[in-house]
C-alpha cells in the first residue's frame, strides 16, 4: 500500500535550493539564505552563538520574552550584555536605541524582536537599523512573527541575521526555519573560535559544506514533509501576492482592535498605541476582576477552533491574545472571536460594564478595508 506522505522520492539537493531561493525572495534578499531543519529556535539560537563570544558587547533590546531569552544565550556565549527593556504595551524607539549606544559605545552586537506575538508590539526596525549602522554593530534580528504579516528587509534594514518561521503570518509549517546571512556576520563566525562547528546548531557547517561547495550536497537528510510544505506555502503566498497578504494581517488588527474598544465590558488593547500594534496578533487586556484564562476558557467552550490563547505566565491572568496570522487573517475569523468573548464576558459574574456585539461587529466591518 502506497501512501502519498511516506512514499516520496528523496528530496534532491537541487530542490532543496530552489526552495530557498524563494524563501530569500520573500526577504527580498542578496544575503545567503539558509533553510535550517528545526524550528526556528535553532537558527535563532545557533546565530547567537556563532556570533557572540567572550569580548562580544551587546546590546539586547527586550520588548517581550522572546528578547530576554536572547540575554540569556548571549551571557552564555561570555558576551557582555546591556538590556534595553521598555514595557510589553509598547514598542522600542531608535532614539532610545540610540541613547543605549551612546552610553555604551563598545557595542558590537545588536538583537531586536521585530514582532513580540506573545505581546503584540511591534518594533520600528527600519528606522533602528539606521541607528545600528551608524553605530557600526552587528544586527540580529528575529523575524519568526513579522514575516508576511509586514514588511521584513534585511538589506534595506541593515540586518546581519535575520531569522523567519513559516508557522505564524505565512500559513506553512513549524519544522523547519530560515536566517539570511550578511557577509560580515560570515565573517564574525569565522573568527570566532567558540562558534558552533560539526553540529546542529552550526551555521558555518551549512557555509562551509552546503553554499561554499555550490549546494551540490545536503549535510543531512532534509526534513522532506516540512520543506515539501515550506514550499506550498511559499506558493499560495506568492499566488495570493505578498502586499496582499500583509494588507489582510493589518486589516485583521485594525479590525481586531476597533471591535474591542467597541466592545465594551472593560476590554482594551494590551498595547497602547495603534502604531506600535503587530499585524500578526492582537492583544487584549482582561477586564479588572476577571481572569484572561478563564474568560478565554469560556470563549473557547463556544467554538474551540478560534485562535484565542491567555498570555504566558505572568500574563495569563490579564492579556488575552487573537492570534488573527495566516489563514485566520479574515474578517469573519475576527468578528467570531469578538462575539465569543462578548459572549463569555457578559455570563461572567463581576463582569462590571454591559458588552455591545452589536458595536462591535459594525466596528469590525467599518475597520476592515480588505476583500473577504
Amino acid at each position: 500500500m502506497t501512501h502519498p506522505f511516506l512514499d516520496l522520492a528523496p528530496l534532491s539537493a537541487e530542490h532543496f535550493a530552489s526552495i530557498e531561493r524563494r524563501v530569500a525572495g520573500l526577504l527580498d534578499t542578496s544575503q545567503d539564505v539558509v533553510i535550517m531543519q528545526g524550528e526556528a529556535l535553532l537558527p535563532l539560537e545557533g546565530a547567537i552563538r556563532g556570533t557572540a563570544r567572550p569580548g562580544t558587547v551587546a546590546l539586547n533590546i527586550v520588548t517581550g520574552p522572546y528578547g530576554q531569552t536572547f540575554g540569556d544565550w548571549l551571557r552564555d556565549s561570555g558576551a557582555t550584555v546591556h538590556d534595553l527593556a521598555v514595557p510589553f504595551h509598547t514598542a522600542v524607539t531608535a532614539e532610545q536605541v540610540r541613547d543605549a549606544l551612546a552610553e555604551h559605545p563598545g557595542t558590537d552586537f545588536v538583537s531586536l524582536v521585530h514582532a513580540e506575538a506573545a505581546t503584540g508590539n511591534t518594533n520600528p526596525v527600519a528606522e533602528i537599523g539606521e541607528v545600528v549602522r551608524e553605530h557600526g554593530a552587528l544586527f540580529y534580528l528575529d523575524a519568526v512573527a513579522s514575516i508576511a504579516a509586514e514588511p521584513v528587509l534585511p538589506d534595506a534594514w541593515g540586518v546581519d541575521l535575520c531569522v523567519i518561521g513559516a508557522q505564524k503570518a505565512m500559513g506553512g509549517p513549524a519544522g523547519v526555519s530560515a536566517v539570511s546571512v550578511s557577509a560580515r556576520a560570515w565573517e564574525r563566525m569565522e573568527s570566532n573560535p567558540q562558534a558552533p562547528r560539526h553540529s546542529y546548531l552550526s551555521l558555518l557547517d551549512w557555509k562551509h559544506r552546503w553554499i561554499d561547495g555550490g549546494r551540490k550536497a545536503l549535510l543531512h537528510a532534509p526534513a522532506q514533509l516540512e520543506m515539501l510544505a515550506l514550499e506550498a506555502c511559499v506558493e499560495r503566498i506568492e499566488a495570493e501576492g505578498l502586499d496582499a497578504l500583509m494588507a489582510r494581517h493589518a486589516g485583521a488588527a485594525a479590525a481586531t482592535r476597533a471591535g474591542a474598544l467597541a466592545l465594551g465590558g472593560g476590554i482594551e488593547p494590551y498595547v497602547y498605541e495603534a502604531r506600535d500594534a503587530a499585524p500578526v496578533a492582537t492583544t487584549l487586556r482582561a477586564p479588572a476582576g476577571i481572569d484572561a484564562s478563564e474568560l478565554v476558557a469560556r470563549a473557547l467552550a463556544v467554538d474551540p477552533v478560534l485562535p484565542l490563547v491567555a498570555g504566558g505566565g505572568a500574563l495569563a491572568k490579564e492579556m488575552i491574545r487573537v492570534n488573527h496570522y495566516g489563514p485566520q487573517a479574515t474578517r469573519g475569523v475576527v468578528q467570531s472571536s469578538l462575539a465569543a468573548l462578548g459572549g463569555a464576558l457578559a455570563e461572567m459574574e463581576g463582569s462590571g460594564a454591559p458588552v455591545d456585539l452589536e458595536g462591535a461587529r459594525r466596528a469590525v466591518a467599518g475597520a476592515w478595508v480588505q476583500p473577504l
